[in-house]
């Protein structure tokens, strides 16, 4: 019989990881969903899908002990799938000169240095044949810049050369890292003017986390699996 397999998303209280949550529960995992604060969103799907989806709460990205302490919760756990979704924009529109340092300093750290160091506290407990997933974006892409969102932009290029560093300092990892580009969809982050619902997004990006399963070492992909520039 074909046990049960085991998905851990980190940030899912709205947006992409609520979704993505969703997702994972249809496709019968047994999910594990973190958020800083509870979620009238995600208490509802876990009432459609009980027994399936655990919630964890308390859990804010950028506050090392929570996710020290996440980690020692679930330490007997074995995981599947790692998915780090949490993510902040601000100051879209400015430049570095117009920019409060505070805003800044906050989307490097949500967005590039805490996924990584949710990725070295979980790494081991992934098996060795699943994926470590992180939320990246297409304009995480240096070779593809256009200067549209330059400071988020810069975040997620952070965020991908760390998880290119972590890749190279563990060469003959067999689990599959994924740098995963959603596209621009509709959410509260990606604002109203983006091109994509939701629905034309996750089911695509947990299609690219299945197909990689067992498939070693880093790519960084769109939501069809298309390998995207550096």
């Amino acid at each position: 019989m074909e046990m049960t397999k085991t998905v851990l998303v980190i940030g899912a209280s709205r947006g992409l990881g609520l979704a993505l949550a969703e997702e994972y529960c249809r496709r019968g995992y047994q999910v594990i969903a973190t958020v800083r604060k509870p979620s009238e969103a995600l208490i509802r799907l876990q009432q459609a899908y009980p027994g399936t989806l655990e919630i964890e709460d308390n859990v804010d990205i950028v506050q090392l002990h929570e996710v020290r302490s996440l980690q020692q919760r679930l330490h007997a756990r074995t995981l599947d799938v790692l998915f780090v979704n949490a993510g902040i924009s601000r100051a879209t529109e400015q430049t570095p000169l117009q920019v409060e340092e505070q805003d800044y300093w906050e989307m490097l750290l949500t967005n590039a240095l805490s996924p990584m160091r949710v990725i070295e506290l979980f790494h081991a407990q992934v098996t060795q044949q699943g994926v470590i997933a992180v939320m990246s974006s297409e304009l995480g892409s240096i070779t593809q810049s256009t200067g549209f969102w330059e400071l988020y932009s810069s975040s997620k290029a952070a965020l991908n050369m760390l998880m290119k560093a972590f890749a190279a300092r563990h060469p003959h990892d067999p689990r599959a890292l994924l740098l995963i580009a959603p596209g621009w969809v509709r959410t509260d982050m990606g604002t109203a003017d983006a091109v994509l619902d939701v629905s034309e997004s996750i089911p695509r990006v947990v299609d690219v986390v299945t197909q990689n399963e067992g498939k070693p070492g880093l790519r960084y992909m769109d939501r069809f699996g298309e390998i995207l520039p550096w």
